[in-house]
């Protein structure tokens, strides 16, 4: 194996959950009699927590205390209604359990909230995923490294042998940061252009493809 630990971006990686947050987005708008959002204007919105989407979301800026309540709202509503059309990409399940048959730890860190982030894993992976860290109040969210220490540390493991995979630019950073070699998959949220421009160093296609480098 060449990779004794490997850690997952949670959103447009293992799962598409693109149609699920733009639903929650469309409705916290339409609440407040704002146009909807399309799913491409959401896909380019997605990467830094629930905040920062509806933030990009809303049609003007606004103070604080109004993105505050509408965020509250959006995490509310999402809480309720994250697994309505969200599903792992396919391939996915077949590649976790060949790391979980090849001994590898395995652990998902994401900028979702914590408890959403270890109730998709629970739902979606059961054990296939050993570890499930999200946002968390008093450590930076990603492409700040705590949460991926977070997540080595509770998987028992140091960052030799350990890569990071995503499908942002986001996951680059968070890789760079942490001080871990990154995997950038090209199913998810951003386009092959864009891993690029963000630095990508490696980009897989598929499941079977991230598996070969995963494993070589």
């Amino acid at each position: 194996m060449g990779y004794s630990t490997v850690l997952f971006d949670l959103d447009g990686t293992l799962l598409n959950t693109l149609e699920d947050l733009r639903d929650a987005v469309n409705h916290v708008l339409s609440a407040s009699g704002f146009p909807p959002r399309s799913l491409e204007e959401v896909r380019q919105f997605v990467g830094n927590g629930l905040g920062n989407l509806m933030r990009r979301s809303l049609p003007a800026p606004c103070g604080e205390a109004e993105l505050e309540r509408h965020t509250a709202a959006l995490r509310s509503w999402y809480a309720e209604h994250s697994q309505v059309k969200t599903h792992p990409y396919d391939g996915i399940l077949p590649l976790l359990d060949r790391l979980h048959a090849a001994g590898c730890r395995v652990g998902v860190v994401s900028n979702k909230v914590d408890g959403a982030v270890k109730d998709l894993c629970r739902h979606y992976f059961g054990n296939r995923v050993a570890v499930a860290v999200g946002e968390r109040q008093g450590m930076r969210r990603k492409p700040a490294p705590d949460t991926v220490l977070l997540a080595l540390g509770e998987l028992g493991a140091g960052k030799e042998g350990a890569v990071y995979v995503g499908d942002s630019e986001v996951d680059v950073a968070t890789a760079r940061s942490a001080g871990l070699p990154c995997l950038s998959v090209t199913w998810g949220f951003r386009t092959r252009e864009e891993l690029l421009r963000a630095g990508a160093a490696v980009l897989v296609d598929t499941p079977e493809e991230l598996w070969a480098a995963l494993v070589q």
